[in-house]
Order: C-alpha cells, then structure tokens, then sequence
C-alpha cells in the first residue's frame, strides 16, 4: 500500500488514514478521535449508545440533555418488535439555560417520576450527553436514588461527548447492557444446567425484522437464540442472557467488547459472524455447528445450505450477467460489514474500488487490504471531500453507505445503496443477498442515469428476477 500524498488534501493531518494498495506495505491509521475541522462522517457518543440499545423493545429511553439530541436520534433504527413499542417512544429533559447554569439534575429526577408512574416500566435508561459531560450531573446518583424510590431498574448510560468518538458510544452502551444482565446471585451448577444449545445473538439490532431471519434458520438447524442484543429483545430475556452457551457476533464494531466481557465474567466463548451475503452466511451457520459438534445439526446446516442456495442461486446470476464490470465505492459504519460487502459485490460481479469505514479495526483493515485489487483505497473516518474525491478518480457507478452519503452520491450523478440503520428492507440472509443484488440492479441500472452528464453507459428499463 502507499500512502496517499498530502497535496491531495487540505488538512495533511488525514495523509496516514487513507491508504491506496499496490506498493507499500504502510499500516493505515485508525481508531483515533476525528481531526479537528474536518468534519468527518462519524456520529457522536451519544449516537453511538442510543442505536445499541435503542432496540431494547419495553425500556423508556430518556435523554438527559438539551432536546435535540433527542430528536437526533428518535426512531432512529428500522427495528421491529414483537411486543411492546415503548422503543419507539423519545424522552429528553430539555435542558434549557437555566438548567446548564444551576445543574440539571432536579430535572432529570422529576422526569425519572413522571415516567416511572406513567408508563409503569421494568427498565429506564438515561443518556449522558455534550452539555451533561459539561456541567456534571451526577447521574449515577440520581438514577439510583430513582431506582429504590420506584422499583425499577434505571440504568445511566455515560455517553456525554467531547470524551472519545462513536466507538466510545458503543463501549458505553456495553457497559449499560453488562450492569443489566449481572445475576443477583448464581445457583450452584448454573452453567452446567442452562448451557445447552443455546446462543446469544449480538450486533443484530432487527433492521426489518433480520433477527426473526436468523432465529428461523437457527431453529432449522437445532440451535436455539436465547436473546438477541439488542433487536426485538425485552427486559425480561436480556436478564437471562448469561445462560448460553454461545454468543455469536454479527456488529463486531458495536459489540466485540461486550462478547469479550461475556467470555471474561460468565465463560461465554463467541465467534465473530456474518449473515451479509451467501458466501458468509453459509460460512457462519457452519461455524455455528462446527462450535457444537453435533452431527445432526451439522447435516441439518448442510441441507439448509443446500435448499436456500438453490432457491436463490438463478436469481443472483441473473442478476451478475447484468452487473458484470461494475465498481462500486462502499463506506459504512463497522470494518466487518465492509468485509462482507467485498464478498458480497463480488458475488454479483462487482468490483470495489473504494472502501472506507467509521470504526473499523486494524486487524479488520487488514483483511480488507488482503482482499481487495491492487489500486484500491481503503480510507478511515472519512469526511465527504474525500469521499468525492476518490469516487470520481476510481470511477464508481455506486456508493453504499448510510443516510448522511446519501447526498452526496446524489450530487455526483452517481447512483447509492442504503446500508444503513434505518432501512426497511432486510439484507441478511439468503434472502437479503437476493434483496441487495436486486437494489443494486434497479438502482445502478436505472434509466435515469442515461439522462446525467458523465455517467456509464445506457442501460435498458430493470426486469425483476424471479426466485424459483
């Protein structure tokens, strides 16, 4: 790889984080906070504890700050629930002038009452915000005063800004989760006992109901999900998680230090997974059954594997003969996503040109760089002058990215997949493969691209496939 030279950039700063393959062997920097004034992609702490656990179905979700961190955030994943929508509901304290100058915390404690006896729940999480980070609100303090007036488990969530990236978020949102599910008291041969074919599910956060998806083909194959963190999970199955026997982890960016906790405190192994793509969630299912080392769920797996590939496997070609010769650009939250992403495109015949990431890991980058061709950039916290930059030298016909790329891929003529939180659509699975490549067809071969100046070449009216 070599590193890109600093006269392509106004802030010199960002020469280390962006990477083309071909030449040298530099690491590409990553996981460090945002350069000042470059105004990159990422979201804030905040953000990046509320979209963990905001799919907790029947918890109050109330944030403690000014009230448009709130509206930031409010419904802010596609997440479906099979009971109670409480989740969908966002509190804020409004925290006005006043409250910056003398403290919040009176607030916060009479918000905390009003919630509890309206809406009568088992759990109340309170985010931190900038502004808390600020002035010092003890949260601890008054959530657990709270939590002994009303009998019910209020959880502070220490999220405040200017104290790390997205990242931080995450670990935040972790450490909420860790102080729920900790037993009270272990009985006597616990784990033997509940540890039978059972997992926990983490990073799945049921975008369109793609846990339900996975839940199904587990069930086929023999395996149980104990809880899903966090889609469609409650309060009452969070608080049984520590009786799997082993956690699987799809959002390795959002949920690698909680399955490491797990492993530490409880004795749960994991294994990193991903249900992105045929190729992966063949991989993953078998390395689920491989972990248990039943021959009959490993040939339940491989019947499974077998029935789905063949329903779907015309569908996918039909699809490649048409998108051959393609590349596309991808720059999404997590580094494991953007793995599968690779693997995925080039299922359908399409090449990555440029791939970035908000919070990926070296180790993940590394396997990116061993994937991709030669000429590749591989980009780290980007901000949107670089994204266009080298989306246009590469030549890319797509992005795929999440709602804040959206624009700019619009701006450039150039056609964009939505691979974000908020998506309606489901990508997992077999059947989210099929999904994926069926958007990427319509989308990037879509006659009004014949109408944009310097796009690729015309393309007929999409034809939908049919799956057999």
């Amino acid at each position: 790889m070599e590193k890109a030279k600093a006269d392509n950039f106004s802030i010199t700063e960002r020469k280390d984080f962006i990477l083309t393959k071909g030449r040298q062997k530099d690491q590409l920097r990553c996981g460090e906070d945002s350069i000042a004034g470059v105004v990159s992609q990422r979201a804030c702490v905040y953000c990046g504890a509320r979209v963990v656990l905001n799919p907790v179905t029947d918890a109050v979700h109330l944030v403690h700050g000014p009230v448009g961190c709130a509206s930031y955030t409010w419904d802010i994943r596609g997440s479906l629930s099979s009971g109670s929508d409480l989740y969908r509901f966002s509190f804020s304290t409004d925290l006005k002038e006043h409250d910056v100058i003398f403290g919040g915390e009176k607030k916060l404690t009479l918000a905390i009452a009003e919630l509890a006896q309206k809406y009568n729940p088992k759990l109340i999480f309170v985010y931190s915000t900038c502004i808390i980070g600020v002035i010092g609100d003890d949260l601890e303090a008054v959530c657990k005063a709270a939590s002994k007036k009303y009998k019910v488990e209020v959880i502070p969530v220490q999220s405040s800004g200017f104290a790390g990236n997205k990242s931080a978020g995450y670990r935040a949102a972790c450490d909420a989760l860790l102080r729920l599910i900790e037993p009270k008291t272990i009985e006597p041969g616990f784990y033997k006992e509940k540890r039978k074919k059972s997992i926990n599910y983490l990073g799945d956060f049921n975008l369109a109901g793609e846990v339900w998806i996975i839940k199904n083909y587990l069930k086929q194959i023999g395996i149980d999900v104990n809880v899903a963190f966090t889609g469609d999970s409650s309060y009452e199955a969070l608080k049984k998680a520590t009786g799997a026997s082993l956690n699987i982890v799809q959002c390795a960016g959002s949920m690698i230090y909680l399955a490491n906790k797990m492993d530490e405190l409880y004795g749960i192994p994991y294994l990193n997974v991903s249900f992105l793509g045929i190729e992966d969630t063949a991989g993953s299912l078998r390395k689920i059954a491989k972990f248990f080392n039943d021959l009959e769920i490993m040939r339940k797996t491989e019947e499974l594997i077998k029935n789905e590939k063949t329903k779907v496997s015309a569908v996918i070609q039909f699809y490649r003969e048409r998108l051959t010769g393609k590349k596309a650009a991808i720059y999404v939250g997590g580094g494991f996503k953007a793995i599968s992403l690779i693997k995925q495109f080039k299922e359908i015949g399409i090449d990555v040109v440029m791939i970035g990431t908000q919070t990926g890991r070296r180790e993940e980058y590394e396997t990116i760089n061993d994937m991709v061709d030669d000429g590749t950039v591989i980009l780290d916290d980007a901000n949107p002058s670089e994204l266009e930059k080298f989306m246009m030298e590469k030549g890319a016909h797509l992005l795929v990215g999440g709602v804040k790329e959206r624009p700019l891929a619009y701006k450039l003529g150039m056609a964009f997949i939505d691979h974000n939180h908020d998506r309606k659509h489901p990508l997992s699975g077999f059947v989210g493969a099929v999904n994926f490549a069926e958007e990427v067809y319509s989308t990037v071969c879509s006659p009004v691209w014949n109408y944009v100046t310097g796009t690729g070449a015309a393309f007929p009216a999409p034809q939908r496939a049919k799956i057999i």
